[in-house]
């Protein structure tokens, strides 16, 4: 008899998002503080306020939009739908320069964290920018081959920066803080006006991560409740924990004659800066410590930030390719990964030339930022537009989530976006310049697609769907998994995502924990559980990503078999996907001890998905170490 362990079945419950949701946004302070600072002077901690008040205001409109239509796509794929092809593609594209510039500016500022910890010749031109080149090439390098554990990467950061974080507030409002370093500020002459402007449309930079963050109401059981406490609980904090930072970075480098040393010595390590005015004020040894803690911080958030960045262009890259908007080779995954090896080496090669050509113009960091200011507004204010139009044209479309106050608060935040986006045009050279550019030459690469597919500009292009099995049509409606970590496991989803987005299924994900006899049902298997949990929370996020309905559970029982046949006659699946190691063959055998029992036994179809010896055998080794009982 099998027993559920209701204790991990919901992998991404309120704390989770809410933490993710700190992680994602607040890995952008270590590389935007210093910016903002160069400009805004003194009053860095108002703008910050200002752009967090903004960008709180974005997301109730991305979240109502992402839990309504829960596909890969985000902004790109809900303006779609409420205006066309054309205005959908504007947003997705300027969403991937976005993405594409994180990505750059994170393995920018990267050296300058290890520099912190004595690698000082890397602050010097051009080794930074050959380390940052170098760590997107290195990352985009590892995600070609294997996908990284996302879910637990995303609570990590947020766990290391919440610890980073607090230590600076705490020991910076302790030691530092100077309330006269803000009575001498003269708005209009330090910073001056023009300066202000300038410095608003740069704050932005603090809060990026919001598309990846809202795409999580995707794979939440009860956005209608969940979102507004959880997620907004989590951008809120980083808000709140944005201008007190600049509050204690602007105590220790007081405004001196029209600049800061937050904004020029430290522009590229802003927390680090902080951190060493710190350990000034505390006996050595505690000092050192509290450098080292921040720089290694530092380098674990901007590697996390890089490659989350990554994945997300990939996904975005892919939704545009499935809707005739990018050549077909971007939604071409490769089997193991789920992305498109052409997706990741495009985008390795478009950062790193960002990266590049910012830094032989001059003040890299600066004109990244200034050019991801002109993207993100854009596609902010088109998306709370297209969540407006949508509460007219779709009434009826489901929303588990409705933000409040609409469609008021879409109409303001769509109108300070673009107040913001105009003053970023006006006043951001890069931003005016490059931003068209590279407009255009996005709508050049839309038109050749559409042409070589003989598809019309403006025509609504849905994408085409896999004939993996040829059935009638609705045939499977419900798909159960059992999944086991492996590149052999990773490949089982991936094909029960692929039946699920043929048929409109939803999939059921059970991870078995097999109990020995001489354990009771409920006798604690700390390890066990955890890598199930996390095992679980890796197929949620994978089929969030894909739009596929997902229900998870941890299963203690034991026999692996006869807890899938029980669960499969519970919830009435009409299919079983199962995966077969090549070993077994070696033992002249077809399948497993599971797999036989479970295709004896089954009351529906099962699919069994089966490799020649040689294939994924050494992967599989290598991760057996982690894995569950084979079946």
């Amino acid at each position: 008899m099998a027993r559920r362990f209701e204790g991990l079945t919901r992998v991404l419950g309120g704390g989770s998002l809410a933490s993710v949701a700190y992680g994602e946004i607040g890995s952008s302070l270590y590389f935007a503080l210093g910016v903002v600072a160069l400009y805004a002077l003194g009053v860095t901690p108002l703008v910050l306020l200002v752009a967090g008040l903004v960008f709180l205001l974005v997301a109730l409109s991305y979240a109502e939009g992402t839990a309504a239509i829960p596909e890969p796509g985000g902004a790109a794929l809900f303006v779609r739908r409420a205006f066309n092809d054309p205005a959908g593609f504007a947003t997705g594209w300027v969403l991937l320069l976005d993405y594409l510039i994180v990505t750059a500016l994170a393995a920018l500022f990267v050296p300058h964290y290890l520099a912190a910890l004595g690698l000082e010749g890397l602050r010097d031109s051009p080794w930074d920018v050959v380390v940052g080149a170098a760590v997107i090439v290195a990352l985009s390098g590892v995600r070609l081959v294997r996908r990284p554990q996302l879910y637990r990467l995303a609570v990590a950061v947020a766990g290391i920066a919440v610890v980073a974080h607090g230590l600076l507030i705490v020991l910076g409002f302790a030691l530092l803080f100077d309330a006269g370093a803000f009575r001498g500020i003269d708005l209009g002459a330090d910073p001056a006006w023009d300066e202000l402007a300038f410095a608003l449309p740069l704050a932005m930079l603090a809060y990026t991560g919001l598309e990846t963050v809202a795409n999580l109401s995707a794979e939440t059981r009860e956005p209608g409740r969940t979102l507004p406490r959880s997620l907004f609980a989590g951008i809120g904090a980083v808000v709140g924990v944005s201008v007190a930072i600049g509050v204690v970075g602007i105590s220790a480098f007081p405004v001196e004659n029209g600049t800061t040393a937050l904004g020029e010595q430290w522009r590229l390590a802003p927390l680090a800066g902080i951190a060493d005015a710190i350990a000034a004020e505390l006996p050595s040894v505690l000092g050192d410590v509290v450098i080292v803690l921040v720089a290694l911080s530092g380098v674990v958030v901007l590697l996390a930030a890089a490659t989350t960045s990554m994945s997300g262009a990939g996904r975005l890259s892919y939704s545009l390719a499935r809707h005739a908007m990018l050549p077909r080779a971007f939604e071409r995954l490769h089997r193991r990964t789920l992305h498109a090896p052409a997706a990741i080496v495009a985008t390795a090669a478009v950062a790193v030339a960002l990266l590049v050509g910012s830094d032989v113009a001059g003040r890299a960091s600066v004109i990244l930022a200034s050019l991801y200011s002109f993207g993100v507004l854009l596609a902010f204010t088109a998306a709370q537009l297209a969540v407006v139009r949508l509460r007219r044209a779709e009434p009826d479309l489901p929303r588990p989530f409705r933000a409040p106050w609409m469609p008021f608060a879409g109409l303001l935040g769509a109108a300070l976006t673009a107040v913001i986006f105009f003053l970023s045009v006006a006043t951001h050279e890069a931003a005016r310049i490059a931003g068209p550019l590279w407009l255009a030459a996005g709508f050049v690469v839309f038109v050749l697609v559409r042409r070589r597919r003989g598809i019309a500009l403006t025509a609504r292009v849905r994408p085409a769907v896999a004939d993996i099995v040829p059935s009638k049509e609705g045939e499977y409606r419900r798909i159960l998994v059992p999944v086991k970590l492996g590149p052999i496991g990773v490949e089982v989803f991936a094909t029960a995502l692929r039946l699920a987005e043929e048929y409109g299924a939803s999939i059921t994900a059970i991870h078995v924990v097999p109990v020995p006899l001489d354990q009771l049902l409920d006798a604690p298997l700390y390890e066990e559980e955890e890598r199930a949990a996390s095992s679980l929370a890796e197929a949620k996020l994978l089929a969030a990503e894909h739009g596929v309905e997902v229900d998870a559970e941890v299963v203690r029982a034991r026999a692996i078999g006869s807890a899938v046949i029980e669960y499969a006659l519970e919830r009435g699946a009409d299919l079983i996907v199962m995966g077969s190691s090549p070993r077994w063959r070696r033992q002249s055998r077809l399948f497993g001890p599971t797999v036989d029992y479970v295709l004896r036994k089954s009351p529906c179809e099962v699919m069994v998905i089966a490799y020649p010896q040689g294939v994924l055998e050494e992967e599989e080794l290598a991760a057996s170490a982690a894995a569950t009982l084979p079946v």
